[in-house]
């Protein structure tokens, strides 16, 4: 009954393991995100710091992306990841140790935020790309989906945690957490096969001592142009890729703002936060669902098109209500529609790209996250110089109207032709 459904995908034994491993490690992020906004919030009331933390993080992911996705393509990417997830749970172990020992500053979270980037660069490119070498083709959206409800879970089950785990352990509890959640992840890891996720580099060639490090160093810069022609050939892949930039730089208001949000336009706490962190995971849970019960008959660029029109429109609906049961309930809706619109964008540049450009064709993709550094900065100042009220029905109301515009566009000139 299940075999027409995505649930076909958990037969396959190398897939569900990388699944658990996302599992563990999701709640990890889940905390590194939201739980440093809520922090930085705490050391400062700067909205220009706060919109800092998600630009510390998402800038490198700019500078390192196309290198780190020459290296996916050119190293045993499960190896590559074992090793980013194990400096992830250094992350997270320092941070809490710095919050314990009362010594935490604002610039130690920018700090920690930036080395983190620089890992995420070399992280979702090896991530991304290995989707593809676990499942057949034809259940590639399936995967992709299923993979996404794990930051569906993890952003429910983290939501109805954060009050309770902040009033009882304090934000350092929170996170040793994400240290252990990495530490699983990386045992998970291990138990996998790494033969499957052999690169290029390292079946075709040579390994020779004698090759100089500056004939390396040409030939990985060869590999960097190579992925961005590659791309530049491939017309939808491009605009798919221009599309996510934008609305990376545009949709950065909703979570950069959210503890703005929070605390001054709702007058709330790390409960009122919780909400709306726990709507936005239903929603997206729920939609994940529904993406991996339609199975292989999910038709992926419509879907997209539908998904970011739709996000535009909430956009606009979230910036001008001011009823915070309104304001919950939209979240939610977002929540859903967002991942609806990253997992079929996801597909539709996975299913078009061939697999000796994948590693640097999602490093490309990291373009669309890296975005959010020039968003996050940009919502920070509008709401240190105009307030947080104006700027936030200001920033939503214009991002609703670009993604719009931004989604049409990339149906007309791309997306209604695959």
């Amino acid at each position: 009954m299940l075999r027409r459904t995505g649930f076909a995908v958990f037969g396959y034994r190398e897939y569900r393991l990388f699944w658990i491993a996302a599992a563990f490690s999701n709640v990890g992020m889940w905390t590194l995100v939201y739980g440093r906004l809520w922090l930085m919030r705490t050391l400062t009331d700067s909205e220009i710091l706060l919109g800092s933390v998600t630009a510390a993080t998402m800038a490198p992911v700019v500078i390192f992306s196309i290198w780190g996705g020459v290296v996916a393509d050119t190293v045993n990417r499960l190896r590559l990841l074992r090793f980013t997830r194990f400096l992830f749970a250094v992350a997270g172990l320092v941070t809490a140790v710095l919050i314990a020992t009362d010594v935490i500053e604002a610039w130690h979270l920018l700090a920690i935020s930036a080395v983190t980037g620089v890992m995420l660069a070399f992280d979702i490119p090896a991530r991304g790309a290995m989707v593809a070498s676990l499942v057949p083709r034809e259940h590639l959206p399936s995967a992709i989906a299923l993979y996404s409800v794990v930051f569906g879970g993890a952003a429910i089950l983290g939501p109805s945690l954060f009050h309770p785990l902040v009033s009882a352990v304090g934000m350092e509890g929170l996170f040793f957490i994400v240290s252990a959640s990495y530490v699983l992840t990386v045992l998970t890891l291990m138990r996998m096969d790494h033969t499957p996720h052999q690169a290029r580099a390292e079946v075709g060639l040579s390994d020779d001592e004698s090759e100089g490090l500056a004939v390396k160093a040409r030939a990985r810069i060869k590999d960097m142009v190579d992925g961005v022609k590659y791309v530049r050939r491939e017309t939808a892949i491009a605009a798919l890729i221009g599309y996510g930039v934008v609305i990376g730089i545009v949709a950065t208001p909703f979570e950069t703002l959210l503890p703005v949000i929070t605390q001054e336009v709702y007058q709330g706490d790390t409960e009122t936060y919780g909400r709306f962190l726990l709507a936005l995971g239903i929603g997206g849970l729920v939609a994940t669902f529904a993406i991996t019960l339609i199975g292989t008959r999910a038709r992926p660029p419509l879907y997209l098109a539908i998904g970011g029109a739709a996000v535009g429109l909430c956009y606009v609906a979230f910036g001008a209500v001011d009823v915070f049961l309104f304001a919950v309930a939209i979240a939610g809706v977002v929540g859903a529609l967002t991942v609806v619109k990253g997992t079929m964008s996801t597909t539709v540049v996975q299913t078009q790209v061939t697999d000796e450009f994948r590693g640097r064709v999602m490093s490309l993709m990291n373009l669309t996250w890296g975005a959010q550094a020039v968003g996050a900065l940009l919502m920070g100042t509008l709401a240190q110089l105009w307030g947080a009220p104006f700027a936030f029905a200001f920033a939503f109301g214009v991002a609703g109207v670009l993604g719009i515009f931004a989604t049409v566009g990339v149906w007309l000139f791309a997306l209604r032709r695959l």
